[in-house]
This record gives C-alpha cells, structure tokens and sequence, in this order.
C-alpha cells in the first residue's frame, strides 16, 4: 500500500484514483512537451508545460485534472485535497484516463494530414480504444469505473461510441446521444472562463451602467437561431448591448470592460447548449441570464443556481418585449443579492495549478465522488452472472448504436 493511500484509508472524502502510465504522445506530448529520458510525465514540482493559449483554453479541463493527480504524489498534507493517485488499481474508485482530448481534436483532426484519410487525432483515439479494452482494469469493470475528459464537444468522436460505459466528463449533452452521455452517469465541468475574475470589485447596481451585455456569434445553427431573433429584438434598447464579438484582436479586453460594467449578461444557446460565456459572466459579477433550455450545469446537485442566475425558456425570450421587461423588472436590492452571491461562488469555476480547497479541479473531482455509488451500483450487478458468461465475452467492448440521422 502506498503512502497516499495510507493517508486517506479512513478520509471516505478523498477520491482514490488510478492512472493509467500513458506515453506523452496523449497527453503533454500533445502540447509539444519532451520526456527526459525513460519520464512518462513532467516533474510537476519545479515546472510543467503550459496548455495551448486562446480558444483552446475554454476546453482544457483534463489538463488540470491531470496536474493535480500528479502533484497529488508529493503532497503530505491532504488538507483540501479532494483526489489522491494510488499505485494500485485494486485500492481505487476510479480509473483516470490521461487523454488530452480537446487539444487532440483542435490541433490534429485535419484530416488531409495523413495519407490514409485518417487525421493524428483519429489515429490517437485508436490507439487509446486498443489499449484500454487490453486492460485488466477494463475487463474487470467493463469500463465503468474509466473517467474520460472529453470537454469539446466535437473531441473523441470515434472513441466515444466505444467507451461509453465510462464516466465522461463533459462540457453539455448537445451532441451525444443519451445511451452514451447522461446526466445520471456523467460529470458536467465548466469551462475555463477566458475573461479574467473581476479582483476587488467595488462596482454596484448604480456603477454599471449597461442593463444587458452580449457580444458573441449572433448568427448559429440548430438552437442557436434564437440569438438572431433577441438581436433583432435587443438590438434598438438603449442601455442593451448587443453586437458580434470574437476574441481577435483586443476581443478579451473589449468584453471584459463591457461584462464588469453590465448588471446582466445574456448565455443563449449556440450550436451547443452552453459555452464559456456563462463562466466569463460569473467571474465579471455580472448576472447571468440564461436562455438555453437543455443546458446542464456544474455541481447542480449541490449548487443552486437560481440564486445567481436568472433563467428564461426559449419560447418566453421569443415573445416581443418579455425579456427586456423582466430584466427591467430587477430591481436593486434582488440584483444586489445576486451579486454577492456570485462573489461567493466564482472560485468553483477557477482553475489554476497548484489546485486550491474548492476550485474547479476539487470541485470536478468531489463530482466524481458523488457519483462513485451508482456506479459501483452497476459494476456489482453486472458481476451477477459472471461465473457463467462465456469467458470470450467478458470484458467485451460494445458499440452504442447511434439514433438515426444524429449527426
């Protein structure tokens, strides 16, 4: 038994995880980084590599799991710690999957990169998919006990329709069909907002002088068609801003300034049902108003959001002037509460590294924890007839079947 798990035995709030030793090329290779030697992994104690800038950032979340699972090694004391690397799968409740998915998919899904039509990034999932139904691990649990970060919602295509028993960790359910990804299995992460926290904010609901901020993709497919039908409704308000926007160019700054001066801020969906709009909103103090009707969020099960955010059906946001009249009809004192409360809240959204007691990285991982129940639940029930299933079969890997004209 190892030190680690020495010193959690009898902590039942600390997540006992085992990963997989994977070569760099899934994960820190992925952002260019050189083992020294036989090193699998980067000394997280003196320096490590940093993830690719801009947009990639948004979606970098098995990134700072990772790191804190390797700093985890070192740590002697586990005072705010939340997850522990064990030596020995047998000791742990969960199998962490190394894969830089998000960047995998936004640096080598081109497809005219190799000769046999297949992108780096298929190649990689592959590989990944050979190697873990190789493993012990999975033909014990059938890969119920896998956690698998796959954040951007176009990373792990081909892989997903075949680990899908596994837990995932995602950024919505937008694009997976729900025999793969389910808010009963899965694990909602936010996003790493790009807009920095609102430090020593001593604004107030006089200060801010925009009612209503968006700036962002106005024109979108599939749900997000309802943002050109609010633009067109928003667009002659007075104290409303509402404009196309990137982060291009002085982007970041621009919407910086313009969230922490804006008592509220529009996160309507898009071609997915949520983005990191929502989390740039909560680190401004600037409340949220959500207008996505399948959107899930992170920690719900124990984070009221009501408290924070103010949320209106799709249909409602179409009827003329329902919601300028309702976020009018906020006033001082009910926004100021909201305001607070989200001064509370932000460090659940915040990644770093080190990972501090009740960030985002702690947060994720006692999200997993929570769902380390049910998911035994599953793997001892599927263990039932495993004395008879042939042995050919056991650990099997099983395709979900995808709905018809899901893509």
């Amino acid at each position: 038994m190892d030190h680690n798990s020495r010193k959690c035995k009898d902590n039942k709030q600390i997540l006992k995880v085992f990963m997989y030793d994977l070569p760099p090329v899934f994960h820190f290779g992925l952002l260019r980084w050189k083992p020294h030697g036989p090193n699998i992994w980067p000394d997280v104690r003196s320096a490590w590599p940093e993830y690719a800038g801009g947009l990639n950032l948004q979606h970098s979340i098995e990134y700072w799991l990772t790191l804190d699972i390797l700093n985890s090694q070192f740590s002697r004391n586990l005072s705010g710690r939340s997850a522990i690397r064990v030596r020995n799968s047998s000791e742990a409740d969960v199998v962490f999957v190394p894969f830089f998915a998000s960047i995998s998919y936004n640096r080598f899904s081109n497809k005219h990169k190799l000769q046999n039509g297949k992108s780096f990034n298929d190649l990689l999932q592959e590989k990944l998919v050979a190697f873990l139904i190789s493993q012990k691990e999975w033909k014990r649990s059938g890969g119920k006990d896998h956690i698998i970060v796959s954040h951007h919602p176009n990373s792990l295509l081909y892989a997903r329709m075949k680990l899908w028993p596994s837990m995932f960790i995602l950024a919505d359910f937008g694009r997976y069909p729900p025999m793969v990804a389910n808010v009963e299995k899965d694990v909602i992460a936010p996003y790493y907002h790009l807009i920095p926290s609102y430090n020593n904010d001593k604004s107030d609901f006089e200060s801010r002088t925009t009612l209503l901020y968006f700036q962002g993709a106005i024109y979108r497919k599939d749900g997000g068609v309802i943002r050109q039908e609010l633009y067109y409704m928003l667009k002659d308000e007075k104290d409303v801003h509402f404009s196309f926007g990137s982060i291009r160019g002085d982007g970041i700054n621009k919407a910086t300034k313009g969230m922490q001066s804006s008592r509220f801020c529009l996160n309507i969906a898009g071609d997915t049902p949520s983005s990191n709009r929502l989390f740039d909103a909560i680190v401004s103090h600037c409340v949220p108003v959500i207008i996505s009707d399948e959107i899930e969020l992170p920690y719900e099960d124990i984070l009221d959001y009501s408290e924070f955010c103010i949320f209106v059906s799709t249909s409602d946001a179409r009827r003329e002037n329902f919601l300028i009249k309702l976020i009018r009809g906020v006033g001082k004192e009910e926004w100021t509460r909201m305001w607070k409360r989200l001064k509370e809240v932000e460090h659940f959204f915040q990644y770093q590294y080190p990972s501090q007691e009740g960030d985002a990285v702690q947060m994720i991982w006692q999200a997993i924890l929570r769902k380390i129940p049910a998911s035994k639940r599953k793997i001892h029930r599927g263990s039932r007839l495993s004395r008879t299933a042939v042995a050919e079969d056991r650990g099997v890997l099983r395709s979900a079947p995808v709905p018809r004209n899901f893509w």
